[in-house]
Formats: C-alpha cells, sequence, structure tokens
C-alpha cells in the first residue's frame, strides 16, 4: 500500500530535485548528467575484501548522486528508478564487456527484510528492473534474476567497521530453491545501488557460487566442469555508485 500511494502521489504533488531540491521537476539536468554523463570504471574498496568480484560503478558517491540515491530508497521517490537504472544499465555494460551467448542475468542483492518492509519497496529490485529494460532498448538481451534471498538475520551495517561488515554479512544469503536453474545459460552479474566496503558483494559472490557447484556437480571437491561453471559465467558486479576513495585506488 505504501509503495502503491507513493507511486501515485508524485503523480499530482508538487516535486522537487531529488539531487538539489530544484522545484518543478523530479530530477534536474545538472543533477541528471551527474549520474549519466562519466563513464563507468573499475571500483576497489580499501582494504579489498578477498573474493570481491570485479566491480564497475557509474558515479561517485557525493553530492547530488548520494541525495538522489538516497531520495529513492529512504523516502520512496520512486519516480528516480528509470534514470538510476539507466546509471546502472552502463555499469552493467562496462562490467560485462563484450557480448557473450546468452543473455545478461542481472542478480540484485537483497536488502534485510525489515528494511524492505520500513521502505515501502525493494529498492535494488526496482532499480534492476529499469537497469534491464535500459540494456533490452538498447540492444542487448538482459533479465533480472531475483534468486538471492536472506536466509538468517543480520545487524543494521551502518556504524560497522568493514571486517565487521564481513562477520555480520558471512553466510547471510542463499539462492532459492530453484533459483540455480534460472542462472543457467547467461552471465551473472551482481547488481546493487552502492558499494562501500563490498561486504555484501562478497556475501552475494559467495552464495552465487555455491548454487553453481549444485548445477555443475562437484567429485571430490572439484567442479565436474571447471572452466564451464562459475569462473566464467560469473565473476563481475555493478552499481551505481562507490565511494570516491573506491575510484581513487585504480588511479594509482
Amino acid at each position: 500500500m505504501r509503495g502503491w500511494w507513493q507511486e501515485v502521489s508524485g503523480l499530482v504533488l508538487p516535486v522537487a530535485c531529488g539531487g538539489c531540491g530544484s522545484p518543478r521537476t523530479a530530477l534536474c539536468e545538472r543533477c541528471a548528467a551527474a549520474l549519466l554523463d562519466a563513464r563507468a570504471q573499475r571500483v576497489r574498496p580499501a582494504p579489498e575484501p578477498a573474493g570481491l568480484p570485479v566491480v564497475y560503478a557509474a558515479a561517485v558517491y557525493e553530492d547530488a548522486v548520494r541525495a538522489v540515491l538516497l531520495a529513492h530508497k529512504e523516502r520512496g521517490a520512486l519516480g528516480l528508478a528509470g534514470v538510476l537504472g539507466q546509471a546502472l544499465a552502463g555499469a552493467v555494460r562496462a562490467a560485462a564487456g563484450a557480448p557473450r551467448d546468452g543473455p545478461l542475468l542481472l542478480v540484485p542483492v537483497p536488502s534485510a527484510r525489515r528494511a524492505v518492509r520500513a521502505r515501502g519497496h525493494d529498492a535494488a529490485r526496482r532499480i534492476a528492473l529499469a537497469a534491464a529494460g535500459e540494456l533490452r532498448r538498447t540492444g542487448t538481451d538482459a533479465r533480472v534474476a531475483a534468486v538471492l534471498r536472506q536466509r538468517r538475520a543480520v545487524a543494521d551495517q551502518s556504524g560497522l567497521s568493514a571486517r565487521q561488515r564481513l562477520a555480520n554479512l558471512s553466510g547471510a544469503l542463499e539462492v532459492a530453491v530453484g533459483g540455480d536453474r534460472l542462472l543457467e545459460g547467461g552471465r551473472v552479474v551482481l547488481v546493487d545501488d552502492l558499494m562501500t566496503t563490498g561486504a555484501s558483494l562478497v556475501e552475494a559472490a559467495r552464495a552465487v557460487a555455491g548454487a553453481d557447484r549444485r548445477t555443475t556437480g562437484w567429485v571430490g571437491g572439484a567442479p565436474v566442469n571447471a572452466i564451464a561453471g562459475f569462473a566464467q559465467r560469473m565473476a563481475v558486479a555493478a552499481v551505481i555508485a562507490a565511494t570516491p576513495a573506491s575510484f581513487e585506488i585504480n588511479r594509482n
């Protein structure tokens, strides 16, 4: 109900730019440019956690970009999902590289259930759907495979150190029953709105890798078809934004 009301109210009530607050527009040209005009780049948090896939981000998490992400996720500005999906699509293209056989399978990193209930919408999934639509519109076969779910409760990540976040999320995600079949025949790209320490992407990659082991088959701790499995299909992730330091590390 809350998500429905947010969408309707956005059509009839006065709006302000989600990035800078300018009146009579959901997103002004300058704030849209901050999201869409930069070329997606590889990003790495410092310290870089073990198990982090290669990650590309569309924009730096600061100023207008930060404000737009928070407006969509926390304040229910659902009309921003389209432009955020465009930004994520650019990062997905950069992460996936040259086209391969099969579609791109966008796997959103799920938020905690209590966070989704409090916000009234699933921000990561909504943006992933918008990104898949943008990719298809521009000629790339893509679909959303929302196969990850939380298997246990986790603490609020805010205020935790990078090491504490890794420990908090370790073993927290799993692929839903039957979800491994949805991951067959395509290139998996983990997607999220933001990367800070990389802990969420590490855990998501671990969960998807476990699903791939079930699909491919393992004997004596080794995959039956080692090259055709996870290592070929899923080694990348894409986010809308990452911290400034995550961009800087690749310039040195």
